[in-house]
């Protein structure tokens, strides 16, 4: 989902500066249209209402929104319980977007193909070490690549990887998020659910592929590592939506887990690193990657290759690894 009911202003700003990208990418980026208009739907307890009331004074800024009551959220989203114990308010962004995140990343790899640039998977580093004025990369298999720019955007191996190199880490935490998928009651008409979300981390859940998926929106920390759900917060994400909906989860189909790496102010990381000439970071994009990916993408180039600075409202300082040093 693209949607601003995720992280601070700084993370909003960057995603509605990536919006444009994604409802009108470049000719021939993709052969299958990279988004679809899906409302989000952030919805509160009656205790929860002054949060509800500080998100939506958060959000306004970048999106439009609507405010609904008990009535509104049952006819947006039937499958909510509503009235005394359930979600008596609501702000409803009607002109959030889903992002269609394969379609997304082979065009992104296609753009490297024509531009001559090649991806090589499964090549585990072994070692990173300074070549003159470079870097050599040296891969288990014994490979080895020299450049004179080195970007380090390893997701949640990133600190990892600049320990190799002998470069000051910057701190980054993965934390896993768990999801599961479930059968909606007979007769839902899912293509017209809302992503629905708690005004607090608790839960989430949207339409998928004929189910319904869901997240208690753990974040456990974790050692770099491909991920595996554990069975607390599989049954955390059954629990939570028999507490806040109408549905029983009688079956869970899939259940996964992935790592969102996080800086410590929840920021990304784009820039040079001060203590090593010509090793870039970009890492720390949280649960936010996807829908701020065009706009970090430029913000490499620009701090790269000296082209213009993408971003009005941030500042390149608020992004840098400096910040940190």
């Amino acid at each position: 989902m693209l949607h601003f009911a995720l992280g601070d202003s700084v993370v909003r700003s960057l995603t509605l500066a990536s919006r444009g990208f994604f409802e009108a990418p470049p000719d021939g980026f993709s052969e299958v249209p990279l988004s679809r208009r899906v409302p989000v739907l952030v919805h509160a307890r009656e205790d929860e209402v002054a949060a509800l009331d500080d998100l939506e004074a958060a959000i306004a800024p970048f999106a439009s929104l609507d405010r609904l009551d008990s009535q509104a959220i049952a006819e947006l989203c039937p499958l909510l319980r509503t009235g005394p114990g359930g979600a008596v308010a609501a702000i409803a962004d009607r002109t959030a977007i889903r992002l269609d995140s394969d379609a997304l990343l082979q065009g992104f790899a296609r753009a490297v193909r024509r531009a001559g640039g090649e991806i090589i998977t499964g090549a585990r580093i072994a070692a990173i070490g300074r070549d003159g004025g470079g870097w050599e990369v040296a891969t288990a298999s014994g490979e080895r690549f020299a450049a004179p720019l080195l970007v380090n955007a390893a997701g949640a191996w990133a600190d990892a990887i600049a320990a190799l190199a002998g470069v000051r880490p910057v701190g980054l935490t993965p934390l896993k998020r768990t999801i599961i998928t479930f059968d909606a009651p007979e007769g839902t008409e899912l293509e017209a659910l809302p992503f629905a979300k708690t005004v607090g981390d608790e839960l989430y859940f949207a339409p998928e592929s004929g189910r319904l998926f869901a997240s208690p929106m753990d974040e456990v920390p974790s050692e770099p590592c491909d991920a595996l759900p554990d069975e607390y917060e599989v049954a955390l994400a059954a629990f939570r939506v028999e507490e806040r909906t109408t549905m029983r989860v009688t079956r869970i189909h899939h259940r996964w887990s992935g790592l969102r790496t996080f800086a410590p102010d929840r920021h990304p990381v784009v820039g040079f690193a001060p203590d090593a000439q010509g090793f870039f970071w970009l890492a720390g994009q949280g649960g936010f990657g996807l829908q701020t990916a065009p706009v970090l993408a430029r913000a490499v180039q620009s701090l790269i290759a000296g082209t213009q600075w993408p971003i009005a409202d941030v500042e390149p300082s608020a992004l840098s690894p400096a910040r940190f040093a």
